[in-house]
């Protein structure tokens, strides 16, 4: 299985950052209910970004549930020398990994590794790095996600910027990489990003920060689906 056989034409992507980690397994499983399949994981190290996040053992416990249901686990890596958390992330079970193009030197050889691992593979980039930078480091992988917001904490606010760098990502990159957004996404934008270009959508307090978390999901999904 592979990035194209794991998008339904579009995804919206809960960001188990934002979740309540007393709560984490019931509100995977009521997600999984609610139709989702791709779950964003961030791991965070305290040095590419401030806060220390999520690692592989929250990862190995909620792993097997989301493949129970055939879902998969997107890791976005927020952290230095990304390759050295590449073979952690598969033996948690993790399916992708995304990395920061500012985090590496050598994209390419990123990308090989996380192929070796047989893992799907992002190129990330922060709102201070260019479109241009960000599509020449993503070859061969399967997608291109930009920030639009300074990684690092969940609830901060979509940056208006961001469409125009999306649109402009969506233009130069092959059509067989997808975009992805990750960053104050909800829906009062959702559809917007949509009409930009982009097929992924991360969205974290938008739907963890709702008592309906499930309807939430769901309300996202059709107005990105729904967008033209």
């Amino acid at each position: 299985m592979a990035w194209k056989d794991w998008v339904r034409t579009i995804e919206v992507e809960p960001s188990l950052y934002a979740a309540d980690f007393l709560r984490l397994g019931e509100q995977i499983d009521h997600l999984l209910g609610a139709g989702s399949r791709v779950f964003h994981f961030d791991i965070g190290d305290g040095h590419f970004i401030e806060p220390v996040t999520m690692g592989p053992i929250v990862l190995q416990a909620i792993s097997p549930l989301i493949h129970k249901f055939e879902g998969v686990l997107d890791c976005h890596l927020m952290v230095d020398d990304p390759e050295h958390h590449f073979e952690m992330v598969k033996k948690a079970g993790g399916d992708s990994v995304t990395f920061h193009v500012e985090a590496c030197e050598e994209p390419w050889k990123a990308i090989k590794l996380a192929r070796d691992l047989d893992l799907g593979v992002g190129v990330a980039f922060n709102p201070e790095t260019t479109v241009g930078d960000a599509v020449g480091a993503s070859i061969g992988a399967d997608l291109v996600l930009c920030m639009s917001i300074h990684p690092g904490y969940s609830g901060q606010s979509f940056m208006p910027e961001s469409l125009e760098r999306i649109s402009q990502l969506r233009e130069q990159l092959h059509q067989n990489l997808f975009v992805q957004v990750d960053g104050g996404v909800g829906e009062a934008n959702v559809a917007d990003i949509r009409r930009a270009g982009a097929s992924l959508a991360v969205a974290g307090t938008s739907i963890f920060g709702r008592e309906d978390y499930p309807r939430a999901y769901r309300q996202l999904v059709k107005a990105f689906a729904e967008a033209v």
